[in-house]
């Protein structure tokens, strides 16, 4: 389970979007090419003040109650179908739910048994969005927390579906609020949890070099003229097929779970 989005938008931009003071944002960077793993910025509420705020977090839940941080490998995305029932995000989904910004996401097709064709997905505003997330505190024996997050996924819209069976589930700004309020605990808005509307969506190839995590620079979101053409003999593989393979030891391209 894993994926790969874009966050182009510069900390201006995301300050006035989001609606957070420029000057207590913590510094980060855009990025083309934002891997599990990696140390992103999500937007919560401030659990003293509940005051929006910007935190720098790794991608990858851990639970609090994990034995170790290798938890984060497998838990990068959440069904949003199961994360009112499972153990290890119940709990962030009633209390510390939070928005990952974001321009862009890519999601890979096959075209042939060798040959995967990637695309990128934005708004055809061209503007940013933000992906429907869940953030946890892990705190080891020894040493500093550790706060990360994961992304929720839901069904494919009608732009996602030719592509692959889930997307990640993104919010419209007049719902932010609403996901980010803790509220009633014992009824969190599991049903924001939906296709994003597909007439504002867009789609188009990029270039293979998206697949290896160490390629980050705007020409990631350039249009691909000339994507591969499928022959009749690799139709069967215009859909994703089932199998996740691991983004960690190699550079293959991964699915939204």
């Amino acid at each position: 389970m894993c994926g790969r989005f874009a966050r182009r938008s510069t900390q201006e931009i995301l300050a006035d979007w989001f609606g957070v003071p420029l000057e207590e944002m913590p510094w980060f960077e855009p990025t083309f090419n934002a891997a599990p793993q990696s140390i992103q910025p999500v937007l919560r509420l401030n659990r003293d003040s509940g005051r929006r705020e910007f935190a720098l977090l790794k991608w990858g839940l851990v639970p609090y109650w994990a034995k170790d941080p290798k938890a984060g490998y497998s838990t990068i995305n959440a069904r949003s179908e199961d994360v009112a029932a499972k153990p290890m995000f119940r709990e962030p989904l009633k209390k510390r739910r939070c928005l990952v910004p974001a321009d862009a996401f890519y999601e890979w097709r096959r075209i042939d048994p060798k040959t995967k064709q990637p695309f990128a997905f934005a708004l055809k505003s061209g503007g940013p969005w933000a992906f429907a997330g869940l953030w946890e505190t892990w705190k080891p024996k020894d040493g500093a927390p550790l706060e990360t997050f994961t992304i929720l996924t839901t069904d494919p819209n009608a732009v996602m579906e030719p592509i692959h069976n889930r997307m990640p589930a993104i919010l419209a700004p007049g719902d932010y609020s609403r996901w980010l309020d803790p509220g009633d605990p014992t009824r969190p808005p599991i049903d924001l949890l939906r296709p994003f509307p597909d007439d504002q969506m867009e789609m188009w190839p990029v270039s293979d070099a998206v697949g290896n995590t160490r390629n980050d620079s705007p020409a990631l979101l350039e249009r691909m003229t000339a994507p591969p053409a499928r022959t009749p003999a690799a139709k069967k593989f215009a859909k994703a097929d089932p199998a996740q393979p691991s983004l960690f030891g190699n550079d293959e391209p991964c699915k939204w779970s």
